[in-house]
């Protein structure tokens, strides 16, 4: 390969301004330029290292060796597709499809989250021959058409067209400054029932249900933890319609809890379509869909599934050698343990400073809403892109989330271990003390 010039940040910004699409943003006021990771870090152009603590994809690690090697090793042997045989496919299915609940056993492959949830939409269809689809407030699913219609945080933003007449919203189940709080020990159910009347207001209609979407735990929502109890109840309201139950686990899955493997088990459900994505492949692009049987044989209308990417051997080896090292370096539990240090010490932390009002989280999954006002609850989006900008200049990579941008959010490598929480912590508190 040619030997590529290394441009200025400057540089670089001007191409992207020139010859790419305006929508691609970019982090920060100051762009970095990163040219290395490792593990839970990323350093720049200058060598300064910094501390990612937003970037899930790479689940265990920035170029983690083992999963590097994986990849190189079986791209030097062959990468082809799914109408071959190949020990890689067979193996990683079965591993993969062991890790979910029955009567969770049927896997399809493809390359991203987006395809992933585009893939249960059709299979929803076809199960319960329903079109119809019911969302939560704020969700996102991913950037196809049919993605964008069930994803208010798109089609209910700047640029977006609405919701189609086929998707109907239920209210992000928020019990920090949502409909039902944290004082309503039935606020799971009461959040659920909104989704039961829409079934019911679908079957008084000439529609009918296909599928519930909900994210285990809401990303773009505001880093949510369902409510106990949600979707138990909702799902049990969706399965009463004759509707399919598609847990999006593309942001949250592979231990990243602690407690569990999925997010959705600590609902104590089983859904009828999980989807995965991001952490899967660390970064490589794969994803996937695991179903029932039933949902499975429905789909077999004559047409052929087929993904030229989806399940070639170099990505089988890369999501076994992801699986491997979450079980080998026992990453659930790391994940269980750091994350649970890092929310108690933010409970901690919380008293003094009258900007956060609320800390959640599960496992390294984890928000702090920033509010101007305590009793009201009104969000410092400002004040929240004031604290990430500082703190990326403290080393400490971080973003916001939620309707009104005002959620720091908090989904790093699963590698982030205690001494990564301190720094944060110290960071964190004297950037809140400086903004007053």
């Amino acid at each position: 390969m040619k030997q590529i010039p290394e441009r200025s940040v400057t540089e670089i910004l001007d191409i992207r301004r020139k010859y790419l699409n305006p929508n691609m943003s970019v982090s920060y006021q100051q762009p970095l330029k990163i040219v290395r990771g490792s593990g839970q870090y990323l350093f720049d152009d200058n060598g300064i290292r910094y501390l990612d603590m937003v970037n899930n994809v790479c689940h265990v690690g920035h170029c983690h060796p083992r999963v590097v090697a994986a990849g190189t090793e079986q791209m030097r042997t062959l990468n082809t597709n799914t109408r071959y045989l190949h020990d890689l496919l067979a193996e990683y299915t079965l591993r993969l499809t062991a890790a979910f609940p029955d009567p969770l056993e049927v896997c399809f492959f493809a390359c991203t989250g987006t395809e992933a949830n585009d893939l249960a939409i059709r299979l929803a269809r076809a199960a319960t021959g329903g079109r119809d689809i019911i969302c939560v407030e704020h969700a996102y699913h991913g950037h196809s058409p049919a993605l964008i219609d069930i994803s208010p945080y798109k089609h209910g933003s700047a640029g977006g067209e609405g919701a189609p007449e086929y998707v109907r919203t239920a209210p992000v189940p928020d019990i920090y400054r949502g409909l039902y709080r944290e004082d309503d020990q039935h606020a799971g159910q009461h959040y659920a029932q909104h989704v039961s009347n829409i079934c019911d207001s679908l079957d008084n209609s000439d529609r009918k249900l296909s599928a519930f979407f909900c994210e285990s735990l809401l990303g773009c929502g505001g880093q949510i933890i369902l409510p106990d109890g949600y979707l138990k109840a909702a799902y049990q309201a969706v399965r009463q319609h004759g509707g399919i139950c598609v847990a999006d686990e593309v942001q949250v899955g592979f231990g990243r809890v602690g407690t569990h493997m999925w997010a959705f088990e600590q609902q104590g459900v089983v859904p009828d379509i999980v989807t995965l994505g991001k952490p899967i492949g660390n970064g490589h692009p794969i994803s996937a869909v695991i179903t029932t049987r039933k949902i499975a044989d429905a789909f077999m209308n004559g047409m052929e599934y087929f993904n030229t990417f989806g399940g070639n051997p170099v990505s089988c080896a890369i999501g076994l050698a992801v699986m491997d090292v979450i079980d080998e370096e026992h990453l659930q539990q790391h994940a269980l343990a750091t994350g649970g240090y890092l929310l108690e010490q933010l409970y901690q932390l919380q008293p003094a400073h009258e900007l956060i009002g609320d800390v959640r989280g599960a496992g390294l999954f984890i928000g702090i809403e920033l509010v101007s006002d305590r009793h009201s609850r009104q969000p410092a989006a400002n004040r929240a892109e004031e604290v990430v900008e500082k703190m990326r200049h403290r080393g400490v990579l971080l973003s916001t989330d939620g309707p009104d941008h005002n959620v720091i959010k908090i989904k790093p490598p699963m590698p982030f271990n205690k001494a990564d929480a301190d720094l944060f912590l110290t960071e964190f508190d004297a950037v809140l003390n400086a903004i007053g």
